[in-house]
């Protein structure tokens, strides 16, 4: 079969969850719901940090962020999804396909950045405390802030530029509900050792270098709250970073589930189920995470209710 120049290609096919018919209206009640409950959830957190003058702090300002970043996130899949739900189709042009995966990795990113850079603060605020608002003062926060926003756009912009250069043929179906870069690369005619490369490269940086710098810095935390020698002191320690600790926890044992599963499981249907933690659920969960186990939130939303 001749492989064709991507301005020729059409459209893709995203086969979704399940492909039988009577599950349809449950994933679309299931996945509407989930979606309301996050982006109305980090909505209410947005809107209490901006509005309680005690939550401007660098914690909450990179809190704030999460939260628009997961709305973000969030938005590039499932809105498609339920459109072709509601629409009976499974069809998805090539430019859609194609920035739904720019945007899809860009805020994938954005929250891993965004994780690395809350367990930074935790770790001078814990570590360093007479130093904090030195070291965190407004222009370092914007800084951080911005490095995470380049790097974010550096690694999307990097793979979605390489996926433009590949041809494709006609067995264009995607085994998930959203235009996974592993799987639309896979269906490419051209060589993909180049894209195959840089995809192992920067998903690799994405996930090591974050990582590191989360293990490190809980590791210096933890050192830090062992020498306290009252058990109040230390649970007043560990409780400002044990709701990002319980996320990171939640995004990266999901992402590495989706990723062993992608790679041990032949049904890829398996890993589209297993990346709906970590896409879907977790933007989700993160709101009630942060203010269930946040006094100053919760304090926040009251005063937000009232």
């Amino acid at each position: 079969m001749e492989p064709g120049n991507h301005t020729q290609i059409p459209e893709f096919i995203l086969l979704g969850l399940s492909e039988e018919a009577e599950l349809q209206p449950l994933l679309f009640a299931l996945f509407l719901s989930m979606y309301l409950v996050t982006c109305t959830g980090n909505l209410l957190i947005i809107l209490a940090i901006a509005t309680d003058s005690h939550l401007h702090t660098p914690m909450y300002f990179f809190l704030s962020n999460l939260s628009f970043a997961d709305i973000c996130f969030t938005s590039t899949t499932v809105p498609k999804m339920l459109m072709n739900i509601q629409m009976q189709t499974k069809v998805i042009t090539y430019e859609d396909c194609i920035t739904q995966m720019y945007f899809f990795l860009f805020f994938a990113g954005l929250d891993t950045f965004l994780l690395t850079v809350m367990a930074y603060d935790r770790f001078v605020a814990i570590c360093h405390p007479l130093y904090y608002m030195v070291i965190m003062n407004p222009r370092s926060c914007g800084l951080l802030l911005l490095a995470s926003w380049v790097l974010s756009f550096l690694h999307s912009a990097l793979n979605a530029l390489m996926v433009l250069r590949l041809s494709f043929c006609t067995e264009l179906e995607i085994s998930h509900f959203f235009c996974e870069l592993n799987q639309v690369v896979q269906l490419a005619c051209s060589d993909t050792f180049l894209d195959d490369l840089v995809m192992y490269l920067t998903t690799g940086f994405l996930g090591a270098i974050p990582l590191t710098g989360i293990l490190f810095s809980y590791m210096k935390i933890v050192s830090s709250i062992l020498k306290i020698s009252s058990a109040g002191g230390k649970y007043k320690a560990f409780s400002t970073c044990g709701s990002h600790l319980s996320v990171v926890s939640l995004f990266y044992g999901t992402a590495l589930g989706v990723y062993l599963s992608s790679s041990t499981v032949e049904n890829s249907r398996a890993s589209a189920i297993a990346s709906v933690m970590y896409s879907v659920a977790i933007p989700m969960l993160n709101p009630f995470i942060y203010s269930l186990r946040n006094k100053d939130i919760k304090q926040a939303l009251r005063k937000l209710f009232s």
